[in-house]
């Protein structure tokens, strides 16, 4: 069998052995986000023919306006995994606390805890735009059997067991890692069925693409700044190119395959950073180091930060291995200005 014609499920079966402490807990979880994702991107194909775009209005917890779409795609993966019973806990960017997961004898004996961006870049919908779900598996530390507390889903990146995204594209792809490499499928819509599509998913070393918001430039700090300056000075393979859809796992995406490197830096307006830690820069990041880039805060490795809050905001460099060094190095540089 090709890699071409290997499907999910198949490759899941093949590479049971490599889900480290599993007896088959991670392979359902998998192909329970595998299910959820289908479902939604169903949905999304509506967008524009059905009601389901724009605000649902409700504020969530980050203080945004909640999109009808985040909350359909929010409750459409609580619900497959609830239902499956093969989660002991959830944590959602859409939720303001964990959700525990009790099983039909209110005793819950799974080892896992999910954590999620159901719907990033939802505010790209209503202009047809690339949006994508980002999910991040870690084993519990708690006794199992017992309920979830906070302690389960404040553990450091390394932790991760597993790791993902599904990009909502011209076509559909699921990527993620286990921790042994990073694999891409793409879904099949005339049978839905993911196919290995993107075997061994590589950063390259360096790339000529720089994603960043520049209309926040003002409000960098000054070692934001200077590389910035440095991207666009014609000098060797310079000046590199910008592209910045504004959707994390659009821009993850692309870098990914063509090299490059993504920042959502902190800012005058946004002094802790952006993103999420948890539910989008830990799982990125896992990914990226998996394809053999790399993740920062512009100073430190994101999977090192130890976790004090659910809604945990960070700075976030990813993607090619020498272009977030380069970042690094100007941070460092002017890090007192």
């Amino acid at each position: 069998m090709t890699n071409k014609n290997k499907t999910l499920g198949e490759y899941i079966i093949e590479n049971q052995k490599n889900f480290k402490y599993s007896s088959g807990e991670l392979s359902r979880l998998i192909n329970s986000i595998r299910l959820a994702a289908k479902v939604v991107n169903h949905e999304i194909r509506k967008a524009g023919l059905v009601d389901i775009t724009g605000a649902a209005g409700d504020i969530n917890i980050q203080g945004e306006a909640q999109q009808k779409l985040d909350v359909y795609a929010n409750d459409k993966f609580k619900e497959t995994l609830i239902n499956r019973e093969i989660v002991c806990g959830i944590a959602s960017e859409e939720e303001d606390d964990f959700v525990i997961v009790e099983g039909n004898n209110k005793k819950n004996e799974n080892k896992y805890v999910l954590m999620m961006d159901p719907l990033d870049g939802s505010s790209n919908i209503d202009v047809n735009v690339s949006v994508g779900t980002i999910f991040s598996i870690y084993r519990r530390v708690t006794p199992v059997g017992t309920p979830v507390t906070i302690e389960d889903f404040l553990q450091p990146g390394r932790n991760q067991v597993a790791a993902g995204y599904v990009a909502y594209g011209t076509s559909t792809m699921m990527v993620f890692t286990t921790g042994h490499g990073v694999n891409g499928f793409t879904l099949n819509p005339a049978i839905g069925t993911f196919y290995l599509s993107h075997p061994n998913m590589t950063f390259k070393e360096t790339g000529k693409i720089y994603s960043v918001s520049e209309g926040y430039f003002a409000h960098f700090e000054e070692g934001m700044k200077q590389y910035l300056k440095y991207c666009k000075l014609e000098e060797g393979d310079r000046p590199y190119t910008a592209r910045y859809i504004g959707s994390l796992v659009a821009d993850f995406h692309r870098n990914l395959i063509k090299g490059g490197i993504y920042i959502y830096p902190k800012s005058k307006t946004s002094p802790k950073g952006k993103l999420r830690l948890l539910y989008e820069c830990n799982p990125m990041a896992f990914i990226a180091e998996q394809a053999g880039g790399k993740a920062s805060d512009g100073y430190d490795r994101i999977l090192d930060i130890q976790p004090t809050e659910l809604h945990q905001r960070v700075p976030f460099y990813v993607g090619s291995k020498k272009m977030v060094e380069k970042a690094e190095e100007f941070m460092a540089k002017y890090k007192d200005q």
